[in-house]
């Protein structure tokens, strides 16, 4: 389906046109008619035949942990797959109120959830899956002898932040703030992902990232707590989208994320439960 035939359907669900008839119409419309809630039985989930492609698009931090949730759930429902578009939140979410042809929706905030909940594009009540918690990620073996969120303020050293419109550069900002350091970066980069790369490829000598994503980088990066980030854990939503192709299988999708095998994959990365 293109993107403006997707734009085209949510205008009408919106408007309240022939969708209802053009639905009656079509098989699959026993699905697209049910409850609009996030959740679903997981024992009808796994007495129906689910099919069809789900396109989820998610924040970059949930990149190794969706991808590991995807290839199960294509395992356990021969016929279906899951395709996904990682990167900052707010972008995902305004290319969703753009019109993007997509089916499920995970943010790293609140936040960035209300810009797709606000333009009506969200099916149901979005629901917090997980929850995530900053690290400063630093060369290998801290050279710099990073230890604390004040260090960062040293101008001999090449810092890297998000940039604040997205999650992680808004809660770095709130723990700076709540201990009132000022701290000026080499650069902001547009996704938690891009902001590690910076400290993988040594072109920066540390980067305020999430614990995840410390974690996922293995020995390429080292990770430095600090307490200050107690105070700016940012919560991770999930919501089915209007528009959604094949409804039963997003709603199956969101379902593995939120069970107890998806939180086993989602903790074993570093995620915090909700």
């Amino acid at each position: 389906m293109t993107r403006t035939a997707r734009r085209n359907r949510r205008t009408l669900r919106v408007a309240g046109t022939g969708a209802a008839a053009l639905l009656a119409l079509s098989a699959c419309s026993s699905s697209d008619s049910g409850s609009s809630s996030t959740t679903s039985d997981p024992a009808a989930s796994a007495s129906d035949k689910l099919s069809g492609t789900v396109t989820v698009f998610a924040a970059a931090s949930l990149k190794e942990s969706f991808t590991t949730l995807g290839k199960q759930f294509e395992r356990a429902h021969p016929g279906t797959k899951v395709t996904f578009s990682f990167g900052g939140s707010d972008s995902l979410a305004a290319s969703i109120t753009g019109g993007a042809p997509a089916d499920v929706f995970a943010s790293a905030s609140p936040k960035t959830m209300k810009i797709v909940t606000d333009a009506g594009d969200a099916s149901g009540t979005p629901a917090t899956f997980v929850r995530n918690q900053l690290e400063i990620a630093t060369l290998p073996g801290n050279p710099d002898k990073v230890a604390s969120l004040k260090d960062l303020t040293n101008p001999d050293l090449k810092v890297v932040l998000c940039d604040k419109e997205v999650p992680c550069g808004a809660a770095a900002q709130k723990a700076l703030d709540a201990s009132r350091l000022k701290l000026t970066p080499v650069s902001y980069e547009q996704d938690v992902k891009a902001a590690l790369t910076k400290v993988e490829l040594k072109e920066a000598d540390a980067a305020v990232v999430y614990k995840t994503d410390v974690h996922a980088a293995g020995d390429k990066v080292g990770g430095v707590e600090f307490p200050e980030s107690a105070d700016a854990v940012n919560d991770y939503p999930i919501t089915l989208l209007k528009g959604a192709e094949h409804t039963g299988t997003a709603r199956a999708f969101i379902a593995l994320v939120r069970s107890a095998e998806g939180q086993k994959v989602l903790t074993g990365a570093g995620f915090l439960k909700p």
